[in-house]
């Protein structure tokens, strides 16, 4: 069973001005897939405070997944606080996320899939919607992924 942590980025959630339904669904669908889930939280969009808790919670678990803050406003910072933290770029899986999102404004999304140590970051769009269609977009990879990143990386060979 692997870990992970679920930052939802949200000015209005983390003032308590909107109740963060985002975060829960993908929460959820992660203890579907059969995550443990150790670490939540809400941070305001602010890029020192986001870095801040991406770098606690890779500590805590091998999959930190980030949901808000990856459009075009002024006020989306995480892809930037996601390259601030990232030792290497997974380049991949963002580009999975847009090509098989169903709505054409996926195009506008930013988000970043990253490694730092041992752990997978993946920045997840803020709706409800388009944030659990693309965390199932990628599901099937991240058990490979975090092997790979866990130092398993032996290859089984078939022989004819």
């Amino acid at each position: 069973m692997y870990t992970a942590a679920v930052l939802t980025i949200s000015d209005s959630a983390s003032q308590g001005k909107r109740q963060d339904v985002s975060g829960p669904t993908i929460v959820k669908e992660l203890e579907r897939a059969g995550f443990q889930v150790t670490a939540t939280a809400i941070v305001a969009d602010e890029q020192d405070q986001i870095q801040k808790e991406l770098v606690s919670c890779c500590g805590k678990a091998r999959l930190v997944v980030t949901v808000g803050g990856t459009g075009i406003a002024a006020r989306d910072v995480t892809p930037e606080a996601t390259m601030a933290v990232a030792e290497r770029l997974v380049p991949g899986i963002p580009e999975r996320i847009r090509g098989m999102a169903s709505t054409p404004f996926a195009a506008l999304s930013r988000g970043l899939s990253a490694v730092r140590g041992q752990s997978l970051i993946i920045n997840l769009p803020g709706s409800p919607k388009a944030a659990l269609e693309s965390v199932q977009t990628v599901l099937a990879l991240l058990p490979h992924a975090l092997e790979l990143l866990g130092g398993k990386t032996e290859h089984e060979t078939s022989r004819p």
